[in-house]
């Protein structure tokens, strides 16, 4: 990752640290059991949760396992995480590159990342990293949102995102997460693609806090036409926007 990228987020998360923390988006339990269903954890597995962010999937794996690593880049965030996360003993904390991990080879049973990479500006090197530090037969589980496959929609989506957040690199379409996934020696085992519902306030304020820059994101989405605000199901009330929904995948892969 260069060193610019790595300071936009960094500056994004230190500055929002809190707001992660609270995110109800980023705090949905029936998305953190679904996790837990899909991984079918063992007691002494250990795990690695990477761009641990507030540590809601860290927590949540630490409930099932031996031992989890919460891993980020930044590290003002990973210590208001553990500050937060104080009680939980089996859970500690490592300033982390995705794109080039700490950790020894086949150290984990588990890696998991969750609504992060669409901040990583080499998204191969994080999927090699996560092969490489875990061990035969280990599972890779990711989340994300990721753009649609019509490109001009797609243009529209990661556009307003970068608009919104200075660290969004890209939200990649599913196909191409699967040209990246495969080759690295991914065997695909589950997969689900399904529409994620945001408030729109709570989802620009969280990194956006120039009231000027929060209403030129507002405007390029009530200008959008009528085909981005039917695919991203724009809910208007009094000339506001109230919400939309973006695509979000989650996939299980196992080591090969």
């Amino acid at each position: 990752m260069s060193e610019e990228m790595k300071k936009r987020i960094q500056s994004t998360f230190s500055k929002n640290k809190e707001a992660y923390v609270s995110s109800s988006t980023h705090n949905n339990q029936q998305d953190l059991n679904l996790i837990t269903e899909w991984l079918n954890p063992e007691p002494n597995w250990k795990g690695l949760d990477l761009a641990t962010g507030g540590g809601h999937v860290a927590r949540e794996m630490s409930r099932w396992m031996d031992h989890v690593v919460a891993s980020d880049l930044t590290k003002e965030m990973l210590e208001n995480t553990a500050r937060h996360l104080s009680n939980i003993k089996n859970l500690s904390y490592i300033i982390a590159d995705v794109s080039s991990l700490p950790f020894l080879d086949e150290s984990f049973d588990v890696v998991c990342c969750r609504i992060a990479p669409h901040h990583f500006s080499e998204p191969e090197k994080f999927i090699n990293e996560a092969y490489r530090v875990l061990k035969p037969r280990g599972l890779f589980l990711m989340i994300d949102n990721t753009a649609p496959e019509d490109d001009h929609l797609d243009l529209f989506y990661n556009t307003f995102e970068q608009m919104r957040d200075s660290s969004h690199h890209r939200a990649w379409k599913v196909s191409e997460w699967k040209k990246m996934i495969q080759p690295a020696g991914f065997q695909l085992k589950r997969e689900s693609k399904r529409k994620k519902t945001l408030p729109f306030r709570d989802w620009l304020e969280r990194t956006l806090h120039d009231k000027n820059s929060q209403k030129l994101v507002e405007e390029y989405f009530l200008q959008a036409g009528p085909q981005a605000s039917s695919y991203f199901s724009f809910v208007r009330k009094e000339g506001t926007l109230e919400s939309f929904s973006i695509d979000e995948w989650m996939v299980l892969c196992q080591k090969i």
